[in-house]
């Protein structure tokens, strides 16, 4: 067994925090399998922080001077999955104008990560297991047979032994797959990391945005650790970085103290049902990452002007030492921070546009749709400066024009 120095120093190294025996005993099964060169499957829920053990087993194997690709199969159209793993001939289909290699060749000598594998179509199953088996592919759209040297691992939030059952999943892959399975346990089944987590959470924010420290009352731990957390260690970064925007003041030198009152606003109720584990595209159908990620610098910027111009009308009247308000606190049902009841909207908060007051809440596409055409007018049209300024991608930015259709 690893000692307790080598295994923090490990999970220290790819930035894994907790000290529960089952994910230490993850962690120290990924390292032994570093020294193999068979296949590794990891299971767990989502969020619970998979892609972690593929990184550990390349860094610690003979590979690790080669090259690492992590590909997400449940978010590559099923058609074009063979052409991306395998790759294709210039003509093999229409938009193939030129001849393009795949991850398995790119990684030639290296390893391959395969995340959510579960949502691979069973013809793209067969070449899988053959490439594991013997080596060898072939490109769409020719009949060369090529080899390869690939060390695979695979993810899923699926239970595949019930896949296979299903006619869903090939027995042989699942067999060939599992040399050697490695479980990442739910937060819920370690308790005792969910404020090591949690508190972590608080102080990246905290540094990343310049706001104050959130020091958590006995109360709201309990609250943290009592919650199931079916979205696990992504739901509970989530929660963190949605009380930094909203309890903490644009001040690093200060401290904010949270009440067991006022986590309970950001603690999802429960429903009396625990939801299935949607696989395939996390952000489908709800909330982007990139989404997420643009409003809450938006949020944060905004409150930090307020914050400002708060501090100068106090010390006018001679009231340096009151803190500022911040804005009002999400409801407990309420999974995603939007703003509400007092009628706020996106120009109540000097956004360049012309002042409107409405009498509904605003739905996270008009306050997106919003803050995207504030940003293209004070950058006058310019695209890669509006990007830049929501912190979102040139390519999201453009997908969200086309969305809400803004009209430039």
């Amino acid at each position: 067994m690893l000692s307790q120095e080598e295994l923090q120093r490990i999970k220290s190294g790819f930035d894994i925090i907790g000290n529960d025996a089952t994910l230490n005993y993850a962690v120290e099964l990924a390292y032994r399998a570093a020294f193999t060169d068979l296949t590794v499957l990891v299971t767990g829920e989502s969020g619970v922080g998979k892609e972690s053990i593929p990184k550990i087993v390349h860094q610690y194997s003979a590979r690790k001077h080669a090259k690492y690709f992590a590909v997400n199969c449940g978010g590559i159209p099923e058609g074009t999955i063979d052409s991306e793993l395998f790759g294709h001939e210039k003509g093999a289909f229409t938009g193939a104008s030129e001849k393009r290699k795949g991850y398995f060749e790119e990684a030639d000598g290296g390893t391959l990560f395969l995340d959510e594998v579960a949502e691979l179509p069973l013809p793209s199953q067969a070449k899988l297991l053959r490439v594991l088996q013997s080596g060898e592919f072939i490109r769409v759209g020719s009949s060369q047979v090529l080899k390869c040297d690939v060390r695979v691992i695979a993810a899923t939030n699926v239970h595949l032994e019930e896949a296979v059952s299903r006619g869903k999943f090939r027995a042989d892959l699942y067999y060939r797959l599992n040399a050697i399975p490695i479980y990442v346990p739910a937060l819920r089944e370690r308790p005792g990391d969910i404020e090591l987590l949690f508190r972590k959470f608080l102080a990246d924010f905290s540094e990343k945005y310049r706001t104050s420290r959130l020091r958590l009352s006995a109360e709201a731990k309990k609250l943290l650790t009592d919650y199931r957390w079916p979205g696990n260690i992504r739901q509970l970064k989530n929660v963190a970085e949605q009380l930094s925007a909203f309890e903490s003041v644009s001040d690093p030198r200060q401290s904010v103290d949270i009440s067991g009152e006022i986590m309970a606003r950001y603690i999802p109720k429960e429903q009396g049902i625990t939801l299935p584990v949607k696989s395939g595209n996390d952000d489908a159908g709800g909330l982007s990452s990139a989404d997420k990620e643009m409003i809450f610098r938006i949020l944060y910027q905004l409150k930090a002007d307020v914050d400002r111009l708060k501090a100068i009308v106090l010390q006018g009247e001679g009231a340096e030492n009151q803190a500022p308000k911040v804005l009002p606190a999400p409801h407990n049902d309420s999974p995603i921070i939007t703003p509400h009841a007092e009628h706020y909207t996106v120009d109540d908060y000097d956004m360049g546009e012309e002042h409107t007051i409405v009498d509904r809440p605003l739905s996270i596409q008009e306050v997106s749709e919003e803050l995207i055409k504030a940003a293209l007018k004070r950058n006058g049209g310019k695209r890669s400066a509006a990007a830049a300024e929501l912190g979102i991608s040139e390519r999201t930015l453009y997908r969200k024009i086309k969305e809400y259709n803004i009209k430039m």
